[in-house]
């Protein structure tokens, strides 16, 4: 396994000179300033390939995270014939400059949520946090979405009344701040009510939809990147279960094998987040990453401690509900690239103002406690 880390380009606030003395030798960065759905200039991959080799440390661009998927693709509707041209062309541009592992996401609209970037963590620091009680709360009572009701339980809904009728102003805004952060580089510019007008096109719109959005995406793409010897790999659903309505299917074992299904191809593969999955209980990862193993392409390695209602912290890596070394061990001898994923925020990390789950010394931590683990099984395998 490969140690990587992400890095959000020049306007990251982590510098590739501090990646370097991480110990990652693997870079997974985008070419974020360019918009969903127009094809990556091959000039502007070469160009972030080249800072990434030039600065110290040996490193190199191995992963794209993301080729992100058009949300005209995910509803189905719109000029798909360009987009998919478009999706095509990327992937051999990148292919050309020698960057083969891509991971995208099929999640609608929002990429990821949680309800605290802040939560505190024993001995200080910080951690990123989704409150069941406070999406309810936003959901039913600040986003008014019809029909949110239905998503909670009884004794959520009723927590959730309560938070609503105690919050002040500034409460709201900071819960609103911390959904809006699932919208990449565009939550500032979001309120309530430009968020339910992104989500109107949505209504209606259910996973058996999603799902035959997605296959015809597979079907369009993968053999080109079959050909070009690129590996697609999927990030699963952040939180695994619907969102403000919309659906998720990459949630579950089930759906990865429905998703791998869809293409039987190497070049379809699955971007195995810890975290991501493994805030579902029912989701066994040590057994998911042995049944799907040899279509893992990529891993985020993550974990999470999970409350009774649905909520969960980020914890440390070797923290949390899943078994990290178990794992590890599954995946220990694939040539594969892994990157501590989030972790939390710590000592100078506090108040740097890096991307909500990327600080440096957090992830720093992250990496050398996971590089520890494979150095054990590496050992106690002779």
């Amino acid at each position: 396994m490969i140690e990587s880390w992400r890095w959000f380009g020049p306007l990251d606030k982590i510098s590739l000179e501090e990646v370097a003395q991480t110990g990652a030798t693997g870079i997974v960065t985008a070419l974020h300033e360019i918009p969903y759905g127009e094809t990556w200039p091959r000039e502007a991959i070469a160009a972030r390939r080249d800072a990434i080799r030039s600065a110290p440390g040996g490193m190199d661009w191995l992963v794209v995270e993301s080729l992100p998927v058009h949300e005209d693709i995910k509803r189905g509707v719109g000029n798909l014939d360009a987009l998919f041209a478009n999706y095509r062309q990327s992937l051999a541009n990148l292919a050309a400059e020698g960057v083969k592992t891509v991971c995208y996401n099929f999640m609608p609209l929002l990429d990821w949520t949680r309800t605290t970037l802040d939560a505190p963590v024993a001995g200080g620091g910080t951690a990123l946090r989704f409150e069941m009680v406070e999406m309810a709360a936003f959901d039913v009572h600040m986003l008014q979405r019809a029909g949110a009701q239905a998503d909670y339980t009884p004794q959520v809904l009723a927590r959730a009344e309560a938070w609503a009728s105690a919050a002040d102003q500034a409460e709201r805004d900071r819960l609103l701040h911390a959904i809006m952060a699932g919208l990449p580089g565009a939550y500032a510019r979001y309120d309530v009510g430009s968020l339910r007008a992104a989500l109107r096109p949505w209504e209606g719109f259910t996973a058996d939809d999603l799902r035959a959005s997605l296959k015809r995406f597979l079907e369009e793409v993968v053999p080109t990147a079959e050909e070009l010897g690129v590996r697609l790999c999927t990030h699963p659903d952040d939180p695994p279960w619907p969102i403000l309505g919309l659906p998720r299917i990459v949630s579950s074992e089930a759906d990865i094998a429905y998703l791998l299904g869809c293409v039987d191809s190497p070049a379809n593969g699955l971007t195995l987040c810890t975290g991501a999955l493994g805030a579902n209980p029912r989701n066994d990862l040590p057994a998911i990453a042995q049944r799907f193993r040899d279509r893992i392409a990529f891993t985020h390695i993550r974990n999470v401690a999970r409350d009774p209602d649905g909520s969960f912290q980020e914890a440390a890596h070797l923290a949390g509900n899943t078994d990290i070394p178990a794992v590890l061990a599954v995946l220990q001898d694939l040539d594969i690239p892994f990157r501590p994923d989030h972790g939390h925020e710590l000592l100078s990390d506090l108040g740097r103002g890096t991307h909500p789950g990327y600080p440096l010394i957090g992830r720093m931590r992250g990496l050398a406690e996971l590089r520890g683990v494979l150095a054990g099984l590496g050992h106690s395998a002779g």
